[in-house]
């Protein structure tokens, strides 16, 4: 979260891990967030089956939905991504249910937390990543690229796992 109204945001690992956590939920893809003063707003395709009549087989319909997580919305996904973390919700294994977007936006999050930008855009196509960092120069703010692959992050989030103890999928 922010300091103080203005500053850049603190913790984009645990701000972005949150937001991944809802887009696993909603069971959207080939997402666009772009941050904006208060917040961050997010675009996304979500699949969900129509029935053209009893005798059709279903077929998936997409469509792209938008969503406003303002700061207050961050903070409660925040909240209860703890207590969800606290909690026991992957059953007897003890493993916390997590999906690709809690992941991978997490390792995303931690990558642009060591850039310390004043705002962030990012877009995904097919599991890799195109990054905008806003970033403050001598000169004055300019932005910068980056691009991590879906092996990279795959890689990325194996290896995260590695070292909290748990094992990649397989």
């Amino acid at each position: 979260m922010r300091i103080y109204e203005g500053s850049p945001r603190q913790d984009y690992e645990e701000v972005l891990r949150t937001i991944g956590a809802f887009l696993d939920q909603r069971g959207m893809g080939e997402i666009l967030l772009t941050e904006v003063p208060d917040g961050f707003v997010v675009q996304g395709l979500v699949g969900s089956e129509a029935r053209v009549s009893a005798w059709a087989e279903p077929r998936l319909e997409v469509e792209k939905e938008t969503y406003t997580f303002v700061d207050d919305d961050i903070t409660r996904f925040l909240e209860e991504a703890v207590a969800r973390r606290d909690g026991d919700p992957g059953g007897s294994s003890g493993a916390p249910v997590v999906g690709q977007y809690e992941d991978t936006l997490r390792i995303i999050g931690r990558y642009i937390d060591q850039q310390k930008p004043r705002d962030i855009a990012l877009l995904e196509q097919d599991g890799a990543y195109v990054i905008r960092v806003l970033m403050a120069t001598r000169q004055g703010a300019r932005h910068v690229l980056a691009e991590f692959t879906a092996d990279e992050l795959r890689s990325l989030v194996d290896a995260g796992l590695s070292w909290r103890g748990g094992r990649p999928p397989p």
